[in-house]
């Protein structure tokens, strides 16, 4: 499902409307905050995408970023 891009953890979520994005949203938003580790992302409607890295690794994937993948994974599986 994630692709690595450009030194990302890149992914994009299609949704049935803005509500459902903005959910999703809500509950990675709790995720992050937990993790202390926070995305790039950006909604437009009903779409949203993640880019996930670490800044103070210098910009590059780590552990950090597929923990953080897998945690994003298992919202979607609970839907």
């Amino acid at each position: 499902m994630w692709k690595e891009k450009d030194g990302k953890l890149v992914q994009s979520f299609k949704f049935h409307d803005f509500t459902e994005a903005w959910d999703f949203m809500n509950q990675v938003a709790q995720l992050v905050e937990k993790v202390d580790h926070h995305p790039t992302w950006c909604n437009t409607y009903n779409k949203v995408q993640i880019e996930l890295t670490t800044h103070d690794a210098g910009n590059t994937i780590t552990q950090k970023d597929r923990d953080l993948a897998d945690g994003i994974d298992k919202i979607l599986l609970a839907k």
